[in-house]
């Protein structure tokens, strides 16, 4: 597990609940490991934006801000956010069709039972953290 840098960012961690937090850990783990796998990156900064985890460029530039979220009024779903001002999501919508629930033009939305693809959320995180290259 990628350490915690941030002490409000793991109390936010902290507060979901366990179902649904282990969810949003793993899709943490895999945002840091596609950010170190993907050539021009550098580290991410985790911080919070609008109350939830963020994960941003913020030495390279190289990408567009990614959040992660659990909602109250949904409990048993969670999701990960782009930028709604890009073509992120509609590129992800034209590639991976039924891979993934869409949320409008800002979220891929998961079910705590669900499992998610992994190999392909990793390229629209690629692409997220390397939007500002293209």
């Amino acid at each position: 597990m990628t350490p915690f840098a941030n002490a409000a960012v793991q109390h936010t961690f902290d507060a979901y609940p366990a179902p649904v937090r282990g969810k949003l850990m793993a899709l943490r783990e895999l945002i840091f490991a596609t950010a170190a796998s993907t050539g021009g990156v550098g580290p991410l900064e985790e911080t919070l934006k609008w109350g939830e985890p963020a994960y941003l460029t913020s030495q390279s530039k190289s990408g567009s801000t990614i959040r992660i979220a659990w909602k109250k009024a949904a409990p048993s779903r969670y999701a990960i956010y782009f930028n709604c001002k890009t073509t992120l999501v509609d590129t992800f919508r034209s590639l991976f069709p039924h891979d993934f629930e869409f949320e409008g033009n800002r979220a891929l939305v998961f079910d705590e039972a669900d499992s998610v693809p992994a190999d392909a959320l990793a390229f629209c995180i690629a692409s997220a953290l390397t939007y500002h290259r293209a």
